[in-house]
């Protein structure tokens, strides 16, 4: 069990930091896990073992609490008014639902690995493999693995109903959650959609990335925690505007990581989204800068058609990425959106502690922060 933070008696407030936040809310949200892996024992204890109790390991082992962090710091731009607990319970949830995203993300990339771990989809093959069951592991994998992210997602959407009906502001809440899920949906079907397509637009890789990530990781919640204080409309219409400048440079930073990480490092592979030829703003841009400059080369190792399985062709890659400028362009541009968000994020009248934690949220999920400069080679 975690331990109760220093100040443990008191529910969190505008005076404590943004890791005692995160430190509250893993207690709430080991609470809440041990509620529902209860309830999943009474129901079956093989789903319970396998599912559910893997889908809590995933949790609460692993994360950087960012989506919460944001949630309290919405709360606090917008006053900090309001039961405190509740924007804990709302980051339970946001965990939750992130769980549910990456599992399903990882399932529909293929990818192996996910927090220094074997991703849920692998895990749950091997664990077929090892007990000599029938049919193809891989399908077993696949399937189950699904049933994990749906879990989460019902689980997410039981901890913030729960919420909803114990706060005034309860309807609307719910209306910023619901946009929130249908806006992740989207997101990812449009990721889909532009590696079977092989999109390479600029414009089309920014649309992605605000609905699959910026909204979802840093805009909503920041709606969400303010919402729970009662704020108005022009004060959530500032912050959604600042989340989503703050939520794109963070989706460009994981782009670069995606590319260029160091897996040791990472916990996940750096390869995935070049084998994959994922439409990001990074390829996008290193695409039209081959073009412009006639770089031939370049734009045959990035181009839709390329073969891009191979190790020598991700090599390939990763030179036009750098030759072209791209790398350092995007770098330019995450430190733009973060500036921007900055500005917006002070217009909406936030008083100057919401405005200090939200800048160094910003610093921490964007690559400003020192602990991030060794994440990339």
């Amino acid at each position: 069990m975690l331990g109760m933070p220093a100040r443990a008696a008191e529910p969190v407030d505008d005076a404590f930091s943004p890791s005692e936040v995160a430190h509250a809310a893993d207690i709430v949200l080991e609470r809440a896990l041990d509620v529902r892996l209860r309830q999943s024992r009474t129901v079956d204890p093989v789903f319970a073992q396998d599912l559910a109790g893997r889908l809590a390991a995933l949790i609460e082992h692993g994360g950087k609490r960012l989506r919460t962090a944001f949630a309290h710091c919405g709360w606090q731009a917008a006053g900090g008014s309001g039961d405190p607990t509740a924007v804990l319970h709302t980051g339970a949830a946001l965990e939750l639902l992130q769980a549910c995203a990456l599992v399903h993300d990882d399932v529909m990339d293929e990818s192996s690995h996910r927090r220094g771990a074997p991703a849920m989809h692998v895990e749950l093959a091997r664990q077929h493999w090892a007990a000599g069951m029938h049919g193809s592991a891989r399908s077993f994998g696949t399937s189950a693995a699904v049933l994990v992210g749906d879990l989460a997602l019902a689980w997410a959407d039981d901890v913030l109903t729960e919420t909803a009906l114990n706060t005034p502001h309860g309807a609307r809440l719910h209306a910023e959650w619901r946009a929130m899920r249908t806006e992740m949906v989207a997101g990812q079907y449009r990721d889909l959609y532009a590696q079977a397509a092989r999109s390479s637009g600029v414009d089309e890789a920014l649309e992605i990335a605000v609905l699959k990530s910026a909204q979802y990781t840093v805009a909503r919640p920041l709606a969400l925690g303010a919402t729970l204080a009662g704020a108005d409309d022009d004060v959530l219409d500032g912050l959604r505007t600042a989340g989503r400048c703050a939520g794109l440079a963070f989706q460009l930073r994981d782009d670069l990581v995606g590319a260029f990480g160091v897996p040791a490092r990472t916990g996940k592979p750096a390869d995935d989204d070049l084998r994959s030829r994922k439409l990001t703003y990074l390829l996008a841009v290193a695409l039209r800068l081959a073009d412009a400059a006639g770089d031939g080369n370049a734009a045959a190792a990035l181009a839709p058609e390329a073969d891009s399985g191979s190790a020598h062709a991700v090599e390939r890659m990763r030179a036009a990425l750098r030759r072209t400028g791209a790398r350092d362009l995007v770098e330019a541009k995450i430190e733009e959106l973060a500036g921007l968000s900055l500005r917006h994020f002070e217009r909406t009248g936030a008083p100057p502690a919401a405005r200090r934690e939200f800048e160094a949220l910003v610093r921490r999920a964007t690559g400003g922060d020192p602990h991030h400069a060794e994440e990339v080679a």
